[in-house]
């Protein structure tokens, strides 16, 4: 399984401006009248859908498009071709991309997607499936922090290190000392109706990431708390095994 193509927080800003640019009317009401019809649409047809100048109606589509919110494609509206056919028309189509903002962030899709690796793998526990491939996906995850590390980093390098790659994966770590605690649970909903499977997991995830870092010095431990996540992370002089 791939991680994120980039850091989770460059992907929330993303989101979040994606959003804010449909918080504008006449942006939000061009956008809307582009994901209802079923080919692309020129600036003339937006402009007139929605009342205002082409110029005005150019300007807005653009930045929709800036922001990923939509396609652009060129054609002749006449159908003709050759010299005289006059020059391709710019028309807008919705680019398919979805848009989410979940404060504090939620990572449903990294949930189904350990789920249903889990639920594919051949026969077995189902329970062990997930924490399997949970546990491989936090060792990606690892592995990759891994390299920009010295040789034989200390053990309060290796926590920062767990604590940044968590953080991009939602958990919202606070580190004291030589733990760390996780403020917010990203498959919160699910974790409410399946704790044991999900806590399982999240365990799995942060042990799998320990493996990839090489981090011998750092335990994980089930230990949910008001307020946190079900695991701590902690330097091994301060860990309890459960």
């Amino acid at each position: 399984m791939k991680s994120t193509d980039r850091p989770r927080s460059a992907e929330l800003a993303s989101q979040i401006s994606a959003v804010a640019a449909l918080n504008e009317p006449v942006r939000r009401a061009l956008y809307s009248y582009i994901l209802e019809k079923p080919e692309a649409v020129g600036r003339e047809e937006a402009a007139q859908a929605v009342g205002i100048s082409r110029v005005l109606a150019a300007f807005h589509l653009d930045k929709l498009v800036e922001e990923g919110l939509l396609e652009v494609e060129y054609r002749r509206l006449s159908g003709r071709s050759g010299p005289g056919a006059g020059r391709p028309a710019k028309l807008y189509r919705p680019s398919g991309r979805q848009v989410q903002v979940n404060l504090p962030e939620r990572r449903y899709d990294l949930a189904a997607d350990l789920l249903v690796q889990a639920i594919e793998a051949p026969g077995g526990d189902p329970a062990r499936a997930v924490d399997k491939v949970a546990r491989r996906f936090g060792k990606t995850l690892g592995a990759q922090a891994r390299r920009y590390l010295g040789r034989r980093p200390s053990v309060s390098r290796l926590l920062d290190t767990a604590c940044e790659v968590l953080r991009e994966q939602g958990f919202e770590p606070i580190r004291t000392g030589g733990e760390i605690r996780l403020r917010n649970c990203p498959f919160d909903s699910l974790a409410k109706d399946h704790t044991e499977l999900v806590c399982g997991m999240n365990r799995a995830l942060a042990e799998g990431l320990l493996a990839g870092l090489e981090a011998e010095g750092v335990d994980v431990r089930l230990d949910p708390q008001p307020g946190t996540c079900c695991i701590a992370l902690a330097s091994a002089g301060r860990s309890r095994r459960v």
